[in-house]
């Protein structure tokens, strides 16, 4: 079983919920490090042989075009963040649509490659988003990578599917949760953003090799600001400073680590080795009902 390694490429303003966070019409006017820090992660994997998925935020694909070609040169997939970094349920159905489906194009028309794939800023799939996945199938996405499998500040979906699924009502479409394992009962998540800062390795190292025992890919996710020392900070308080900031000196470092510990593959690598039957095709992928009939991920379209 692979892991998943993926990045969410927006710069270091696109913080959700903050008072302060600059709304986009500011956001040309800011100074930038998305540039430095998404090619300082490109090398780190370069350097490990390693592929990853890149979820481009439309507005910095579109500013920033050469970024999408460079990972796309160097064999990463390139996959859509939505354009303005907006939570989902703060959308309604059609302007959530807009957003995603304008991204789409951006990022295609720059990469000159067909997107997949799609996570919503934040995660922000929860229970007042009921029409999500058709909104998404309607844009022309294949997977979906938005749903956390547990409580967290923009909402989350405690008790929904922890291995990848496909979408009831939406057969084509499937479901990649961020991976959570339970721990003391409780779903905790130990692989992107905060999470990662904050826990030491030698805990991720063995919450990965346990999950991967269970027969689910563990997907790590890390945002280029994550890397960077030296970054400008959007004034808020402690406990979100500390959420936001603690431990960026070890990102780096725990993702190197990582890459030499685990083989990765993108998420479409993944869905592609299922369907032609190699092993991550032994997947359950289940519907988004516990009543529903397992399937196995070797019959998704793609």
């Amino acid at each position: 079983m692979n892991c998943i390694f993926s990045i969410d490429v927006e710069d270091w303003y696109h913080l959700l919920d903050l008072p302060t966070t600059p709304p986009i019409a500011q956001w040309a006017a800011l100074p930038s490090r998305v540039e430095r820090n998404f090619l300082e992660l490109l090398d780190t994997l370069g350097q490990a042989k390693a592929k990853a998925t890149c979820f481009f935020l439309g507005w910095i694909a579109e500013k920033y075009p050469h970024l999408v070609r460079e990972a796309a040169r160097q064999g990463h997939e390139i996959a859509s963040h939505g354009y303005g970094h907006r939570l989902a349920y703060e959308m309604s159905p059609e302007e959530f649509f807009e957003d995603a489906l304008r991204s789409k194009k951006i990022i295609e028309d720059i990469s000159g490659e067909p997107v997949w794939g799609y996570r919503a800023s934040g995660f922000s799939v929860t229970t007042d988003t009921p029409w999500f996945f058709d909104r998404l199938m309607q844009a022309g996405y294949r997977y979906d990578s938005s749903v956390f499998p547990a409580p967290r500040g923009h909402g989350g979906l405690p008790g929904g599917n922890l291995a990848p699924y496909r979408v009831e009502k939406c057969a084509d479409l499937v479901e990649f949760p961020a991976t959570v394992e339970q721990v003391a009962g409780r779903p905790v998540c130990f692989f992107g953003g905060g999470y990662l800062r904050l826990f030491p390795y030698v805990v991720i190292r063995s919450m990965t090799r346990r999950v991967l025992r269970q027969g689910r890919p563990v997907i790590f996710y890390v945002h280029p600001r994550e890397i960077d020392l030296e970054s400008p900070r959007l004034e808020m308080g402690w406990k979100r400073r500390f959420k936001s900031y603690v431990n960026i000196s070890t990102t780096q470092p725990k993702i190197r680590r990582i890459l030499s510990d685990f083989e990765m593959v993108t998420f479409r690598e993944f869905l592609l080795k299922a369907r032609n039957g190699q092993p991550t095709a032994n997947v359950p992928f289940l519907r988004a009902v516990t009543t529903s009939r397992d399937q196995d991920i070797g019959v998704v379209k793609v």
